[in-house]
């Protein structure tokens, strides 16, 4: 009888699966890991009133492996990023000298912005890092989504709480709150225009806004993504970074 009720349930228009929160961290997974990715990004920052533009392009490799490089504005063109697991160094072509970026640096805003260099460059899987709980179902811009309520397994993670809003029909967190452990809102994270790509979802928009800036807000757009590219090795090594 119980099967019985299940069934017609889940044939009612509006009414989503029963899914647990390891299957939707994998659906997550599935959508914005990857072996390899090339892509197009700007990135719009906006403090206090004033915004600024920055083009850039990215080279991501797994978890550990990510490079990027600085198109615009003029001022910063050159500039490059490099990551090797949890390592990260900065070339800056001004004083010609490479920075090593450890420790609390690494949350700092990457150029200003509302987002550090771990969130940019942050590519572990979800269910490694979180664990936790469905906290209901709400609508979010029109869509069905569940809402979870994050704990990260261990210390290292950068935000030890994540509430998030995950949609039913793409499994993108269309919404995400980010706590520190004292349990204060940090920032919110919005992901929008969520495009297919081979058989994976992706968000071509996301917002991030700092709550603890007031009217501090970062958008970042891609202008293109690929996946599963192949890539030069050298593009992950610090020779990449003053050629």
């Amino acid at each position: 009888m119980r099967n019985l009720f299940l069934a017609l349930l889940l044939s009612i228009p509006g009414v989503a699966a029963a899914v647990t929160v390891d299957e939707m961290l994998d659906g997550i997974d599935k959508n914005l890991t990857y072996d390899s990715r090339e892509s197009q990004v700007r990135m719009t920052v906006t403090k206090n009133g004033r915004t600024k533009t920055y083009l850039m392009h990215s080279f991501g490799r797994g978890a550990e492996e990510m490079a990027m490089e600085y198109l615009e504005p003029a001022r910063d063109k050159g500039t490059k990023m490099l990551k090797k697991s949890d390592e990260l160094w900065m070339w800056l072509p001004t004083v010609e000298k490479t920075q090593k970026l450890s420790g609390h640096m690494l949350r700092q805003g990457m150029m200003g912005s509302d987002m550090s260099y771990e969130d940019l460059m942050e590519q572990s899987k979800w269910r490694d890092m979180y664990s936790g709980k469905v906290a209901g179902e709400e609508t979010v811009d029109g869509r069905n989504t569940w809402k979870v309520d994050l704990t990260a397994k261990d210390n290292t993670v950068s935000y030890p709480r994540r509430l998030i809003w995950v949609d039913q029909a793409t499994m993108i967190p269309l919404k995400q709150e980010l706590y520190a452990q004292s349990g204060m809102l940090l920032k919110v994270w919005t992901m929008s225009d969520i495009r297919t790509i081979g058989t994976r979802q992706f968000p071509f928009k996301m917002v991030v806004e700092d709550k603890l800036q007031t009217g501090s807000k970062t958008e970042i757009s891609f202008d293109s993504v690929v996946f599963a590219v192949p890539l030069e090795e050298e593009v992950f090594t610090t020779r990449w970074l003053e050629r």
